[in-house]
């Protein structure tokens, strides 16, 4: 295992290297990365944010997250699918969120169809749940994490299959990884070494 894969932050505890130099980032990896969600409005604020991130660095994302929350009614599925469409343009005039129109109208047209997994799967997380990961060695260095994985590429196919956007299969690994689907926390994480994934 390479040390540069992990760093030691200021209390001692060693963590994934890719969150290293930014306090957003360390909390994000401790307190969030790699841990289920319960509700629907969790997990539709997570494939919400990950599809924000497409083209961006997550850094972007969690430094605006406050004012998307405000926005999109904190990611609430049933008040997202009831937003006006001039609500957009209101949106798009704020510096504080990522104003990309078309990620912007995807989480609004991704609320509209949350229902329908809600219906036929009980709960956003009983749907997500079916594509969990397969286990394989837990990662022992960054360049043993894969970007993308059949199951991945199976999400995807699905979601887009059903009308959901801005969920592509790297976006989707992302999110299966941030939400314990797929446990990528490196070997000697002090997550992994004090049974927190």
């Amino acid at each position: 295992m390479s040390e540069n894969d992990l760093f030691t932050g200021n209390d001692g505890l060693r963590r994934c290297a890719w969150c290293a130099g930014h306090d957003d980032y360390i909390a994000y990896h401790d307190l969030e990365w790699g841990r289920p969600a319960v509700t629907d409005v969790e997990w539709f604020e997570k494939v919400s944010l990950e599809g924000f991130q497409a083209g961006l660095s997550w850094l972007t994302v969690l430094r605006k997250r406050d004012r998307l929350r405000h926005w999109f009614h904190d990611f609430a599925p049933d008040r997202v699918a009831a937003m006006p469409a001039r609500r957009v343009a209101e949106m798009l005039s704020d510096p504080g969120i990522i104003r990309h129109r078309g990620k912007v109208e995807s989480v609004i047209a991704n609320a509209r169809l949350a229902s329908g997994l809600i219906d036929e799967f009980g709960s956003l997380g009983g749907y997500f749940e079916g594509f969990r990961e397969p286990a394989r060695p837990r990662p022992r260095t960054m360049s043993e994490v894969p970007a993308i994985t059949d199951t991945s590429v199976a999400l995807s196919r699905d979601l887009r299959r059903r009308g959901w956007r801005f969920v592509g299969p790297t976006t989707m690994y992302a999110l299966m990884q941030s939400m314990g689907l797929a446990d990528d926390h490196l070997v000697g994480c002090y997550r992994v070494e004090t049974g927190q994934t």
